[in-house]
């Protein structure tokens, strides 16, 4: 996407940038897509990027960052190839290159923000400026991973209102799965607040003419966006565990309330089963075992024995 001197817009493919090159006030917007990385690599060093940015850029996997450099700002970002419901995400590593006439996206397949703004949207950003274009290219970002949290946090609501009626194994096997994805979650926009309060650094930062005063408002939108995202994020996280532990909780009181059950049952049967256990043994001379009515003289006691530890664990409340 070529901006010319008259604000005119032109989409093309490399020739674009012979024309830039020839006439460097022109603005560019460069997104490459699942480039061959030797050619990507070339390209990039023709461009003027730095080799440490092209070999980070170039990773399968690296941690989200911004670097300040001579005619570039470095940002790595991960954004969405695709995403679903229940907080599931496809994400996408995202590299982009600004310069004060030049915005260089670099990603290896298709991107739902950048597909979202190569368009008239798009050619009005890059018409103010190269790092507009960048912030609101993170900023779309962002909001596919808000309005997901959005989404979840009403399915979150239904979960709790049927937690209250009475969890079970498979809800708990579900919450834990959401808490899990909600780390990952946590982790990403972790490293996407470093890079907003980064890029509030470089709008101070008189030494560059890349970002400026201008652009204070639109990254203040994009970092309060991020920081957003983290304190949504962490809310759920910390929903999903109370959960957790109150289902725990119940269960361990439950399980608590049936040994205590079972324990009084068992503090009951014991004295019976010893006086059982001394009048069933076969020794020929035990005391009171001519008694004619000592049958009904041991059941009646123990009869009075099981209906008094009864009355006292009431009394003590374990029943």
């Amino acid at each position: 996407m070529l901006i010319d001197t008259d604000k005119s817009c032109t989409y093309g493919n490399e020739e674009l940038i012979d024309s830039w090159l020839a006439s460097p006030k022109l603005r560019l917007w460069i997104d490459i897509e699942g480039h061959d990385k030797t050619q990507e690599a070339l390209l990039l060093q023709q461009l003027g990027c730095h080799n440490l940015a092209i070999t980070d850029v170039q990773r399968d996997r690296h941690p989200p960052k911004i670097e300040l450099f001579d005619n570039y700002i470095f940002m790595l970002y991960r954004g969405v190839f695709h995403s679903q419901d229940d907080l599931l995400f496809e994400h996408l590593q995202i590299g982009m290159f600004v310069g004060t006439q030049i915005v260089i996206t670099t990603h290896a397949k298709k991107s739902l923000s950048i597909d979202k703004l190569f368009n008239n949207e798009g050619e009005k950003f890059l018409l103010k400026s190269p790092i507009t274009l960048a912030l609101r290219i993170f900023h779309y970002s962002c909001g596919i991973y808000l309005q997901k949290l959005f989404e979840f946090e009403s399915k979150l609501e239904a979960i709790e209102d049927q937690f209250q009626l009475g969890g079970d194994d498979k809800m708990m096997q579900e919450i834990t799965l959401y808490r899990s994805r909600l780390t990952k979650l946590k982790r990403t926009f972790n490293y996407h607040s470093n890079i907003g309060s980064e890029l509030k650094i470089l709008v101070a930062d008189e030494t560059t003419n890349i970002i400026n005063q201008i652009e204070l408002h639109t990254v203040t939108d994009v970092h309060e966006r991020i920081e957003r995202l983290l304190s949504l994020s962490q809310m759920h996280y910390d929903i999903c565990s109370d959960l957790i532990n109150g289902y725990l909780s119940i269960t361990s009181h439950q399980l608590n309330e049936t040994m205590r059950i079972l324990t009084v049952i068992t503090a009951i049967f014991i004295p019976l089963g010893f006086l059982a256990g001394i009048y069933g043994m076969n020794f020929e001379y035990i005391p009171e075992l001519k008694v004619a009515n000592g049958y009904f003289y041991l059941i009646g006691f123990m009869c009075f024995l099981s209906t008094s530890l009864i009355i006292l664990f009431k009394k003590k409340r374990w029943l």
